[in-house]
């Protein structure tokens, strides 16, 4: 057992890199006689079928947050954490039924152009420079930090060196391909993703058992750490305020998720890019279904890593190499790292695979849209009304690179936070509650005005940042604080919209129609489905 890679684990992980860059190149090309247009990168010809998008929804939206955030928070706090993935599943549902026939009607491109349609193009500016910020300084800084940790902590190299070589992978064929080189590479990415982390839950079960197998190793987390199988925390435990007992079904954690699912550029853009409104919805439903194995492969190698850690006879049994960057409950995201180092020569680098894959996709996921929002909502509306598609892509393709550049330069600044994927969460929810209070009324309520919908989003900040910083004890948990900021957004666009228009129906309100939302039956009973097998696990781990 060593901590550091051997010649099988480099040559798995440059095989998987060239099979990645390969085939992320191959399908990028140009077909003869036809150069890439705008639709050709920015929504992959719209001709993605539905394994494919929910393939690539889940490798958008695994990255090092996850992996290294969400199995922090594992050894940190316990199962409580997979409420962000199973609960993720039944907002999917919700998105697939009653978001994607408006978005698919209407021919987006961005979400951003869904509120030019609907409102303004002033909101819809508002919008994507807060969108293209959000990308630029949380989500891609923090995805490079997380993906720059865990290189440091497996193979020792410079965390600035794997900050920029993690940028360079990544950049290679999602800047030159455009949404078709993410989508298709995110199918591959998905296998590595899974499979390596199986590999790496399998070892750390079997490692508390003794070498008595999986089954045997999750009866003894269990026995060892009961406390860390509760999903609804009492107000008692320390960690009650990233996760408030039951208001974490009931509470602000619908706002996060419905944002994050529904109104998100690049998760939402690989359905916009479906080959119809069926195809995408069954994608979404693949998707959900993979959420619900996520915790399987995120959250149970952190509660392993937390019994380790605290059994001497385990950590014995390792030796000199389990004292190397070991977590604790201050440093709880070196959790995976750590269990990597006991993998075997060549499952090693599988699983560190699986890691890179995680991190690059989402990076690739992330550079497309921050792109393609920059391009359709900034360059083509302010700049160069006129730009032909070459000029377009072009524009992508060098907005991409400039935003990579930013994030590079951030992300080592983001050193020293523990729990990343709380922080990320925390941070987002600032925004978050107030662009879902414009969405959400915008499709569904039609009296919704425009300078209401502008004035709700622009309150929406401070009424955010005055719960986060003036001390009320019972607003204290910031899922909380997302969802009090959603309601009072709403109540005032409400307000402002009744006062404005007098009650009457807005010009460009939304009409909505029963068969607008008519779903396949296979839709239906994958739902159904969905919904049974979320109920068994919420009863099993209560």
């Amino acid at each position: 057992m060593t901590a550091g890679f051997e010649m099988w684990d480099y040559v798995v992980f440059i095989a998987y890199a060239i099979l990645i860059l390969g085939v992320g190149l191959w399908v990028s090309r140009d077909k003869e006689g036809h150069q890439k247009n705008a639709e050709d990168y920015f929504l992959a010809s719209k001709s993605l079928p539905w394994w494919a998008i929910g393939t690539s929804l889940i490798a958008a939206n695994i990255s090092a947050e996850q992996f290294i955030g969400m199995s922090g928070s594992g050894f940190a706090l316990g199962i409580a954490i997979a409420s962000y993935e199973w609960m993720a599943a039944l907002t999917l549902i919700i998105v697939g039924k009653y978001f994607l026939p408006i978005f698919i009607e209407k021919g987006l491109y961005t979400i951003p152009e869904f509120v030019e349609k609907r409102f303004s193009t002033n909101l819809k500016t508002i919008l994507a420079v807060f969108w293209l910020a959000l990308y630029i300084f949380v989500n891609l800084a923090s995805v490079l930090y997380l993906g720059g940790l865990a290189i440091e902590t497996i193979m020792g190299v410079d965390m600035m060196y794997a900050i920029v070589g993690l940028a360079l992978f990544a950049a290679a064929y999602s800047l030159y391909g455009g949404l078709s080189a993410v989508a298709w590479t995110d199918v591959i990415q998905v296998v590595f993703l899974v499979l390596g982390g199986l590999v790496t839950t399998y070892l750390a079960l079997n490692t508390v058992s003794g070498g008595e197998g999986v089954l045997v190793g999750f009866s003894k987390v269990w026995e060892a750490a009961p406390e860390k199988f509760h999903m609804i925390l009492e107000e008692t435990n320390d960690n009650y305020i990233n996760l408030p007992g039951i208001w974490v079904l009931v509470g602000g954690l619908w706002v996060a998720n419905l944002y994050y699912w529904g109104f998100n550029q690049y998760i939402i853009q690989r359905t916009l890019a479906a080959k119809s409104l069926k195809e995408s919805q069954k994608g979404i439903l693949l998707a959900a279904f993979l959420k619900l194995i996520i915790p399987l492969i995120v959250v149970i190698p952190g509660i392993a890593a937390y019994v380790m850690v605290n059994d001497p006879s385990i950590m014995a049994n390792l030796g000199e190499v389990g004292m190397l960057n070991m977590p604790s409950t201050e440093q709880a995201d070196k959790a995976y790292p750590w269990l990597l180092q006991f993998l075997p020569t060549g499952l090693k680098g599988v699983a560190f695979a699986a890691l890179a894959a995680a991190v690059v996709s989402s990076l690739a996921s992330m550079l497309n849209s921050t792109s393609t929002i920059f391009t359709m909502d900034i360059y083509k509306q302010y700049i160069n009304k006129k730009a032909d598609d070459k000029t377009t892509v072009n524009v992508g393709r060098i907005s991409a690179a400039i935003a990579l550049i930013i994030a590079v330069i951030v992300a080592p600044l983001l050193g020293g936070i523990d729990q990343a994927f709380q922080f990320i969460q925390e941070y987002t929810g600032i925004v978050s509650p107030g662009i879902l209070a414009v969405f959400i009324l915008g499709l569904f309520w039609k009296k919704t005005t425009n300078n209401a919908a502008i004035w709700g989003a622009v309150l929406s900040i401070p009424i955010a940042l005055a719960l986060k910083f003036i001390p009320i004890p019972v607003f204290e948990p910031w899922m909380h604080q997302m969802g009090i900021t959603a309601i009072l957004t709403m109540i005032i666009i409400v307000i402002m919209s009744n006062v404005q228009n007098k009650g009457a129906d807005d010009p460009k309100g939304i009409k909505i129609t029963k068969d607008l939302f008519k779903t396949s039956p296979l839709f239906n009973i994958g739902s159904i489905a969905v919904c049974i097998l979320l109920t068994v696990l919420y009863c099993l781990f209560w």
